[in-house]
């Protein structure tokens, strides 16, 4: 692989702010490439997601055995990945590729409540999956519905919830906290061994649609470039705050971060 690549298995946004118009737009920015294996097709704006459509598995699995047979990647990034058949092909190839990372952001429902993963999806994301994953970027909603508990209101509540999380597998846990609304905006690193929070100063914006595609896809991007996992999530954090403070003010209602921000600001910072 000439230049460091990411395969980016998630859903089409015909609004272009989040999915695979996202990640494309945030490698791109990072200066990686981004192949792509379409899950669904979503019709939605910045008001919501009127209707979607998942694509068969056996169509997916053509899509990334296209990419991975020819091209090879150096990251599989996913977001939405509909049912237990796509999650169970994903894990699948990744193993029998032997890609070296996967960063899973688990897209279960939109912002206004519509399920974009299948119980028995999510149910097979932690079995088959999340084993796999490098880097595993759940917010505090997924969090609540993937261990069934309460969602979390503190910082210690989200550690406790992080430990559980990795037993699930991932390499590294990185719990967003965004949700929260208080303070800083902390997002929660957890290895196994130790706690790591990514600050940055809370942004008082409404337009930040595809925010958790672009922060996941960042960190894939960064891992490509050969990051170790928490560089990679500094870098990301970073891009996703300028992105987030650049919100571009499209439609009635929430529009897209700008993935330009970050190189056009000539951000290098933006947590600690």
């Amino acid at each position: 692989m000439p230049i460091p690549t990411v395969l980016s298995v998630a859903g089409s946004d015909s609004s272009g702010g989040a999915g695979i118009q996202a990640d494309i737009k945030t490698c791109q920015e990072l200066g990686v490439y981004a192949a792509t294996a379409i899950t669904a097709i979503t019709a939605q704006n910045t008001t919501g997601v009127q209707s979607w459509q998942g694509l068969d598995a056996s169509l997916v699995r053509d899509q990334i055995e296209a990419v991975l047979s020819d091209i090879g990647v150096h990251v599989i990034k996913t977001g939405m990945l509909v049912n237990a058949d796509i999650v169970t092909t994903v894990a699948e190839l990744a193993n029998t590729y032997r890609v070296a990372n996967i960063v899973v952001d688990p897209v279960m429902a939109s912002t206004s409540g519509t399920a974009l993963l299948s119980a028995e999806g999510q149910q097979v994301l932690v079995q088959k999956l999340l084993p796999l994953a490098t880097v595993f970027t759940p917010n505090l909603p997924e969090t609540a519905m993937l261990l069934n508990k309460p969602e979390c209101k503190t910082v210690a509540e989200m550690k406790a919830a992080a430990v559980q999380l990795h037993k699930m597998g991932p390499k590294l846990v990185i719990l967003k906290g965004g949700h929260l609304r208080q303070g800083e905006a902390i997002d929660l690193c957890y290895d196994g061994q130790a706690f790591f929070e990514l600050k940055a100063k809370r942004l008082d914006r409404k337009h930040t649609h595809g925010t958790g595609c672009t922060f996941a896809s960042a960190i894939a991007a960064e891992l490509a470039k050969g990051a170790k996992p928490i560089e990679a999530a500094k870098k990301a954090k970073a891009y996703v705050t300028a992105a987030i403070s650049e919100g571009i003010p499209l439609g009635a209602g929430i529009g897209p971060t700008d993935h330009a921000a970050y190189r056009r600001l000539g951000q290098e910072g933006g947590c600690n």
